[in-house]
């Protein structure tokens, strides 16, 4: 069965699919910088700052974004992340360098009353009180700018080596170029956030090579388990969304630079 469709609801389709990928990713890769190293949870063996629950995600999101759409769609949604990166920092930065308002017009939850000294992850010690937005500066500032460097050098790795992989296995077996692109990755990122994040603070003693080592493999563990995992889950929406964007076999969805002339497709087995 055959069905004719208009080239405007093909692309109306392929840019609203490429939207809600690119979507998850940087929500993903938000929220990594909004709570970060906020609170460390315990998963089985595994010690885990929250931030990085939602991260595996933005992989996924990539491999797909890769498959479907073609590398220089991902590398500009990679870059559009790293811009995002640079506007949080930038953001948190100002806001701390404004004054704040008089003592009488802050609301209560403004300024904490700490019962004991509390050192932060910039290497200072705050007594007696502290605003509550120095706090969380304090304590994210530091692993925006190490998620930023871990970013730029985790996600561009993972898509070239998603291309090189496809290249070597000539389009096939895309569980092979899912996981050995993002295991390595993966690698890349926990080594790295984990090493400038805490770097300071090895170097002031307070934090032991131990505990860096857990928090790397530990960071790491969850990241590659994820990444098996979704293994099923590519397949399953590379198949779909094939189907759903009218794509062929290796074929790209509206690849960069290419004008598309005629006004209808002929398209066997549609999905709606």
């Amino acid at each position: 069965m055959k069905e004719s469709i208009s080239i405007a609801v093909l692309m109306e389709r392929r840019e609203r699919v490429f939207l809600v990928l690119a979507g998850v990713f940087l929500s993903a890769m938000t929220l990594l910088n909004v709570i970060g190293i906020t609170r460390f949870v315990q998963l089985g063996p595994l010690a885990l700052a929250v931030g990085v629950l939602p991260y595996p995600l933005t992989f996924l999101c990539t491999d797909l974004i890769c498959e479907l759409y073609g590398r220089a769609r991902a590398n500009f949604l990679v870059t559009v992340g790293l811009g995002i990166n640079l506007l949080i920092l930038l953001v948190l930065t100002v806001g701390q360098s404004l004054p704040a308002v008089s003592p009488d017009m802050m609301p209560p939850w403004q300024v904490l009353q700490l019962a004991e000294a509390v050192a932060l992850p910039n290497g200072a010690t705050v007594v007696g009180s502290v605003e509550l937005y120095s706090l969380i500066y304090a304590t994210t500032s530091g692993a925006v700018f190490a998620s930023m460097l871990a970013y730029i050098a985790a996600q561009y790795c993972d898509v070239q080596l998603f291309h090189f992989w496809k290249k070597v296995t000539r389009g096939k077996h895309l569980w092979i170029r899912n996981n050995f692109s993002t295991l390595v990755s993966q690698w890349v990122d926990a080594t790295m956030v984990v090493t400038v994040t805490f770097g300071a603070a090895f170097l002031r003693d307070e934090i032991t090579i131990k505990a860096m080592f857990v928090l790397i493999l530990s960071n790491y563990g969850f990241k590659a388990l994820i990444a098996l995992l979704d293994t099923i889950p590519l397949y399953l929406l590379v198949a779909y969304l094939r189907r759903y964007l009218h794509l062929a076999p290796l074929e790209l969805a509206i690849p960069l630079g290419q004008e598309i002339t005629a006004s209808k497709i002929n398209i066997a087995n549609p999905v709606d």
